[in-house]
């Protein structure tokens, strides 16, 4: 019984994904990211700018360690990490989920890469990836172990859309993987080809 209503549900968030999604698109290809900050799982500042110093960024949105699909796009990242690396670049994770659910998403996922708490969303919103689900979304996110409300930093409950950037070192976006299906992630081959 479990199961057919799991399924109605995700039949449900199917039919509405697209009405949240009507003016986000994902900065351009092309344009420069603005200054931005974000915290670290660790606590610390993390500033763009000055990281972008050290070579090209790949940042990736992820809704939070509640979601399978990010857990396991996040797992298949740091599989092949040192493929990025070896370009010089550096990947980081956003995600509105305050500092304790970055440490479940570490946990769950096996990211060592950095993961970014998006305090205010500022970072999703500038990237404009930045979306407001549906009440029932919310409450269907909510029972798969989200609660949204608590682990972000207001109760709005915004998402990003889980989308991939590839940042060059002089803050332009070179490349960006963006689709409204949450399933559809960027891969590593993608990546590298930007870099």
């Amino acid at each position: 019984m479990r199961n057919v209503i799991s399924f109605l549900l995700l039949i449900n968030a199917l039919l509405l994904n697209g009405q949240a999604l009507e003016n986000v698109t994902g900065i351009n290809v092309g344009d420069t990211i603005p200054s931005l900050n974000g915290i670290a799982i660790d606590s610390s500042s993390f500033d763009f700018q000055k990281n972008l110093e050290n070579g090209p960024l790949i940042v990736v949105f992820y809704r939070g360690q509640w979601c399978p699909y990010c857990n396991r796009h996040l797992s298949h990242m740091q599989d092949s990490i040192h493929l990025i690396e070896d370009k010089g670049a550096q990947v980081i994770a956003v995600s509105p989920e305050k500092l304790k659910y970055l440490s479940k998403s570490a946990e769950k996922s096996g990211a060592k890469f950095t993961l970014i708490y998006d305090e205010g969303y500022k970072i999703a919103d500038a990237f404009n990836v930045l979306f407001q689900p549906s009440e029932q979304r919310a409450q269907m996110y909510n029972r798969y172990g989200a609660d949204l409300k608590n682990a972000h930093s207001d109760d709005t409950q915004r998402l990003p859309v889980p989308a991939t950037f590839v940042i060059s070192k002089e803050g332009v976006v070179l490349w960006k993987h963006f689709e409204g299906d949450y399933k559809k992630r960027s891969s590593i081959k993608e990546i590298l080809k930007y870099l």
